[in-house]
């Protein structure tokens, strides 16, 4: 009988919690929101989201095609960071003070016109997003293939749909569903060349692929989406190869989570922004899995994003990324940090007058009452000391007051430059592609415990930079504890040129006097992986207490000459605590040496045969 009674009440148990299931489902088509109609869904979706309350829900959508328009009602001012302040954002789909949402697209296409922020989380919790593409049927940047080049002319194809224009003498107008814009070619990051391999030819990105008279070229259209530009030139690219005519600003990101948590995404394919591609400001914990910043394989297209692809400013907790793919960025595909602020003005014995110092950084809510506050001598970058903030207040769009809990030292003043030391993030990034992209891999600064392990590049510049600056981008973060482990670092790694962009993993805070018996950075280890360098550089550190590579392989790559001016493979400046062994290093790899700087020579630990200068 107890048997029975426990099967009856089991069964009940069962059905309840599926009906409540059930009951917490939504799908849209019964909203009114249907697939392949081409009509505006952004106010009746976010109707729907208004409506909800903090019970758990999943708004489901039947697979298809849905597009989203600005609408007025759906207009908020938000300064995004490492954005341009084109205020105020259009949003698309708008999560404001929410809970417990599952957003599940069931691997729809959702596809936006014009200037629009596809999703914003703000101020939410517990927000889970998957199984979407967004995407842009008329894209905001322009690429086009190359068929003729010399040193008198180019001949380009533009698919003319996808990229509708006017062309005039003196360059070509983009328009499209409510916005223009003018290209003309500059040389620089501003026009970027892919091969069919959707490969950045080595020795092109900030050198520029085009370059020669670029100011008196004629502009004129052949035939439709045959563009011919006439000059003196003296640097072309391939035939066949496409270049990315870029034009539009970075006024939206793909996604824009803003001091939210407990955030996951999840079989999301970012084909298109005009921005960053996600960027999480001020949130904590957040988890991305199989979330791709890529072009569209459907469309033949070789761009994605507009500048980074993953984006962390001022992040905390936990930041977990795996499987993620990035390829034919203008920028980045991984770039975590804080944000440095300096000292504008020491008010009184607990208060200081800061300023945002980066243009692209304004109006950020920087600080809240308990943070933590490192002062930081910018010369040196140096951390002498910590605070307690009793209060934060803006002071205009380019600063604000900070009110500390304790006395201040007496040396503060506008030589320090400030870092929070609360919003510290650890992040593990695991089985991970980079493809060719304009500038780097990751860029890692965070003093949390990173981990970035079993992961493949192929970038164009460095693959891993660990910076911090306090004197011209202000992006914060001295690292303490980075593991590099089981990665492989292929041909084209370091292929051309960047800021930043020294070697094959490049740690280089930008510190205008480096202390080499105080460093900036410590605990980084580089072992296991794999590095097919087919130049010299492999590693440049700086200031760096506590560097391991160990146990790594060096295989020489002959898929491109080498052509740096840098004929080391190891460049180590005010280091301390170096230890290189037990390398595999092959017997055609370029150089097998070292170059020391401001350092010791006791403070490297060296077991494998390089010549050491």
């Amino acid at each position: 009988m107890k048997k029975i009674i426990f099967f009856t009440l089991s069964f009940f148990i069962l059905y309840g919690c599926n009906q409540k299931s059930a009951e917490n489902i939504i799908d849209v088509s019964q909203r009114g929101i249907l697939p392949d109609t081409g009509e505006n869904i952004t106010v009746q979706i976010n109707r729907l989201i208004e409506g909800l309350n903090d019970e758990p829900v999943t708004i489901r959508f039947p697979k298809g095609r849905y597009d989203f328009y600005p609408d007025s009602a759906y207009m908020k001012v938000y300064f995004e960071t490492n954005t341009y302040d084109v205020n105020p954002k259009k949003l698309a789909v708008f999560i404001d003070h929410k809970k417990n949402i599952t957003i599940d697209a069931q691997g729809s296409d959702f596809i936006y016109h014009a200037h629009i922020q596809p999703f914003t989380l703000d101020h939410s919790e517990n927000i889970r997003i998957k199984n979407v593409n967004i995407d842009w049927d008329k894209p905001l940047t322009a690429e086009c293939e190359v068929l003729e080049a010399d040193a008198k002319h180019l001949l380009v194809s533009l698919d003319t749909f996808q990229f509708p224009h006017t062309v005039y003498p003196q360059g070509i107008e983009f328009a499209a569903e409510g916005w223009k814009a003018r290209w003309r070619l500059s040389s620089g990051s501003n026009l970027i060349e892919f091969d069919k391999n959707h490969i950045i030819p080595s020795h092109t990105g900030d050198h520029g692929c085009v370059n020669g008279d670029l100011k008196n070229v004629k502009y004129s259209e052949v035939s439709p989406g045959i563009i011919l530009m006439e000059g003196d030139f003296t640097k072309t690219p391939a035939v066949g190869n496409h270049l990315i005519m870029r034009h539009s600003t970075r006024d939206h990101a793909g996604m824009f989570l803003f001091h939210s948590k407990n955030i996951k995404l999840k079989n999301i394919n970012v084909y298109h922004t005009s921005g960053l591609g996600i960027l999480s400001q001020y949130c904590e914990n957040i988890e991305m899995r199989n979330v791709n910043t890529i072009p569209n394989p459907k469309k033949n297209r070789y761009l994605s994003g507009h500048d980074d692809g993953l984006h962390f400013m001022g992040c905390k907790g936990e930041i977990v990324i795996d499987s993620c793919d990035a390829q034919g960025l203008m920028d980045d595909p991984i770039n975590i940090h804080g944000t440095y602020v300096p000292v504008a003005e020491k008010i009184d014995a607990h208060t200081l007058k800061c300023s945002y110092a980066h243009s692209m950084s304004m109006g950020l809510i920087w600080a809240k009452p308990g943070d933590s506050i490192g002062f930081v001598q910018k010369k040196n970058m140096h951390t002498t000391g910590s605070g307690i903030v009793k209060s934060f207040k803006p002071d205009g769009e380019k600063g604000f007051i900070l009110k500390f809990k304790e006395v201040l030292p007496e040396n503060i003043s506008a030589d320090f430059s400030l870092e929070n030391l609360t919003c510290i993030p650890n992040v593990t990034i695991t089985h991970c592609f980079v493809g060719s992209n304009r500038a780097r891999g990751y860029l890692i600064s965070t003093p949390g415990k990173v981990l970035i392990e079993n992961n493949i590049f192929e970038t164009s510049g460095s693959a891993i930079l660990i910076a911090g600056d306090a004197n011209y981008w202000y992006e914060s973060g001295a690292v303490k504890d980075v593991t590099i482990r089981n990665n492989e670092f292929r041909y084209p790694c370091n292929s051309s040129a960047y800021q930043f962009c020294n070697a094959i993993i490049s740690i280089y805070p930008e510190i205008p006097e480096a202390d080499p018996e105080q460093a900036y950075h410590r605990n980084i280890t580089i072992e296991n992986n794999n590095f097919n360098p087919f130049d010299y550089p492999v590693l440049y550190a700086r200031s760096v207490d506590g560097l391991k590579f160990i146990n790594n392989t060096l295989t020489r790559s002959k898929k491109e000459k080498p052509w740096r001016n840098v004929k080391y493979n190891f460049f180590l400046d005010a280091c301390k605590n170096v230890e290189i062994s037990g390398n595999k290093i092959g017997n055609d790899v370029l150089g097998k040496n070292i170059l020391l700087k401001d350092m010791r020579p006791e403070e490297l630990h060296l077991n494998d045969a390089l010549q050491v200068k």
